[in-house]
């Protein structure tokens, strides 16, 4: 074996030394011949005598020095060996296939097999799998985090070619060798991680708590127990989040300050808030139950962020009725509760607020564009017709986009479309209206909040001056920027919101009998003859359009329906499956209807008349898209199902939209929701 092994570099540069000493010793030798010739010969024998020494000497020590250089490195692969062995850092071997064939005792620690694992390091690891090693064309460093049996590891990588491995030897002579080696670290981080989750979990939370119905729950109170009232509603509020270790600092009569730990906002989540019910429980003889909103912000980069998503969440949770939380983060918005039905103002100084902000909006431009929702309904158009009106008496132009009209739509809009009492150009498409937008217009839109189901959504870019009008329940996506935003879920459709502020808007307003019909009948509908969600200041609403010409007859009669579309939702109503024996399935199908997602919200609200249901969902399939409309009395909140399916509304009224999908599949996404949020309590 000894004599299969070559010597390379230094080493064998230093044994060879003397040869080349003597050839040197050699030439010099036979200079002197030439300059004197009995000197010469001297030195050639002292010359023949060193070769015979140095020859004899490599003969004769060569396998000694063989010896010794395999003994050392023999001994000195040993410390290398007992080094790795003892390295505090997990260390393994793995071949190219992902086998390990050698680990160090810190790695044998970590696993618990003492005779070491001769297996496949997936075996260990399953989220090690072959994809993730490092291959021939992978000469970097591989790292990426794993998890096993409840620590935290960075699992490092490192390819090692056999071919460079050999060509690197000081001491063997390199090889055709094939393959690689991997070799594996190990870096325990489970004490870093824990570190920073305390530091994430010791962070700042702010919230606001707001009281909904302050002076209404007052007003139901005589007047010497109402200082009990508030002190145990204060009592309540400071004990609960003291439990949390948290402070509570009252801003004014209604609204506290709350600052809280990160980590506690986790133990609020799990018991979904209970705040929100503790409080209504606070009774001494009150006719009404105090209702809370909360707002809490988190992840912000400092203190003033988190202050402004509070702030953002607490806006939220107005928005959508009060009787919730909203947890507001950079990245998502949370919410929780939401099932109380918002209760209605009597007062209508807000109303009035609005409607004088308005004035001086429109009144600062030159041009009015009003805008609702993509596939309009009555409550839109009449609102937009509202806000017509508006802008004319305040002698600005106004135009209102329309891009299509649906048939149960088609004769409101004939009472304009053509009238010569209107401008040929009052209503207008999308291209146009964006061929109209600049600085000096001013964009109302009304009935809706959600930008992406906008009648034109480019509008809001092209638009600085922008004013939202609407009665739904706000959600995560809402118009950002708004100069004025009057959003009230309270109210019972947009064209009562505008009628009010109609009223405020300048004295003596003249409204035409087709627009007072207009708006009338956008009242109507939602409220579904004012059976559902009509308030005192509903007919309040009705009745100054009344007083305006508003006709009760003329506006049955836009209504009425064909046949055929009578038949298909008596068809969806008869054939309705009752899930869980409380709520109503059924599917609209439409033959030669125009407006299958009208006569299938019809049909929703016509099963809510079926004794036990409280809760109805018709789907209807048209234009390659299945809509859902939602309805219920008081029991459930149609509209957070409709959010948990991308769609929104308010807590009676909702739907939404499934693209790619299946009738079949459709239903069973419902049925699913309905059963998870039923599991949740959320229903």
């Amino acid at each position: 074996m000894k004599k299969h092994i070559k010597l390379k570099g230094r080493m064998k540069t230093y044994l060879q030394f003397t040869v080349y000493l003597g050839a040197l010793l050699a030439v010099i030798n036979l200079a002197v011949m030439f300059i004197d010739y009995r000197a010469g010969l001297l030195l050639a024998c002292f010359t023949i005598f060193y070769f015979a020494v140095v020859l004899s000497a490599m003969f004769y020590n060569k396998p000694l020095i063989m010896n010794e250089l395999i003994s050392f490195a023999t001994q000195y692969g040993q410390i290398q060996k007992r080094l790795l062995r003892d390295l505090e850092l997990p260390h393994a071997l793995l071949d190219d296939s992902g086998k390990v064939i050698w680990s160090n005792q810190a790695f044998e620690k970590v696993i618990h097999k003492e005779n070491g694992f001769n297996k496949s390091i997936t075996a260990l690891f399953p989220s090690m799998t072959r994809d993730k090693l490092p291959g021939e064309v992978d000469a970097e460093q591989v790292e990426y985090s794993l998890q096993y049996e409840q620590r935290d590891y960075v699992a490092r990588f490192k390819m090692i070619s056999l071919k460079e491995m050999a060509e690197n030897s000081d001491i063997i002579e390199a090889g055709n060798y094939n393959g690689y080696l991997i070799a594996l670290y190990l870096f325990d981080e489970t004490a870093l991680h824990i570190a920073l989750q305390e530091v994430d979990d010791q962070s700042l939370a702010v919230g606001l708590l707001y009281l909904d119905n302050y002076e209404e729950a007052l007003e139901s109170v005589e007047e010497v127990r109402r200082s009990l009232l508030i002190a145990l509603i204060d009592r309540k509020v400071n004990k609960y989040i003291s439990a949390l270790d948290g402070i509570a600092k009252k801003l004014e009569k209604d609204k506290y300050l709350v600052v809280l730990r990160k980590k506690t906002i986790a133990q609020l989540q799990e018991c979904k808030f209970d705040l929100l019910e503790d409080v209504k429980t606070v009774s001494i003889g009150n006719e009404m139950a105090v209702t809370i909103s909360i707002g809490i912000g988190l992840d912000g980069l400092t203190y003033a962020q988190n202050y402004e998503f509070a702030r953002n969440a607490i806006d939220l949770a107005l928005g959508r009725g009060g009787d919730q939380a909203v947890i507001k983060t950079p990245e998502s918005i949370t919410y929780y509760g939401g099932k109380s039905q918002q209760l209605e103002k009597n007062t209508r100084v807000k109303a009035r607020v609005k409607a004088h902000a308005l004035r001086e909006i429109i009144t600062a431009k030159d041009r009015v564009i009003v805008m609702g929702h993509r596939l309009a309904d009555v409550d839109s158009f009449g609102a937009a017709i509202g806000i017509y009106r508006i802008a004319t008496n305040l002698e600005r132009k106004a135009h209102i986009v329309l891009n299509e009209c649906n048939n149960t739509m088609q004769p409101v809009v004939d009472l304009f479309r053509g009238n010569p009492e209107y401008d040929s150009d009052m209503i207008i498409n999308s291209q146009q209206a964006l061929e109209l937008a600049g600085n000096n217009t001013v964009l109302v839109v009304v009935d809706v909040n959600k930008p992406s189901i906008t009648e034109c959504p480019d509008l809001l870019r092209f638009c600085k001056s922008i004013v939202v009008l609407d009665h739904h329940r706000q959600g995560t996506d809402t118009i950002e920027n708004a100069t004025l935003s009057y959003v009230e879920p309270y109210a019972s459709s947009a064209c009562e919101m505008v009628s009010e502020i109609l009223q405020y808007i300048c004295d003596n307003i003249k409204i035409r009998s087709e627009e007072a019909d207009c708006m009338y009948s956008g009242i109507v509908i939602d409220t579904n003859n004012f059976t559902g969600k009509a308030g005192v200041r509903t007919f309040e609403a009705a009745a100054f359009l009344r007083r305006n010409g508003a006709d009760v007859t003329r506006v049955r009669k836009l209504f009425r329906e064909d046949a055929l579309e009578y038949k298909t939702k008596a068809d969806a109503v008869s054939q309705a499956e009752i899930y869980k024996n409380a709520y109503a399935i059924s599917v609209c199908t439409h033959e030669d209807i125009h407006d299958p997602t009208v006569v299938g919200a019809q049909a929703a609200n016509e099963l809510l008349n079926i004794k036990g249901i409280k809760a109805s969902f018709i789907l209807t399939e048209y234009q390659g898209k299945i809509y859902i409309s939602a309805r219920s009395i008081d029991e459930v909140n149609v509209q957070i199902i409709m959010e948990r399916l991308g769609g929104g509304g308010h807590m009676n009224a909702a739907g939404a939209q499934l693209e790619s999908t299946s009738i079949a599949e459709a239903i069973g996404i419902v049925k699913q929701t309905l059963d998870t949020m039923i599991q949740e309590g959320a229903v």
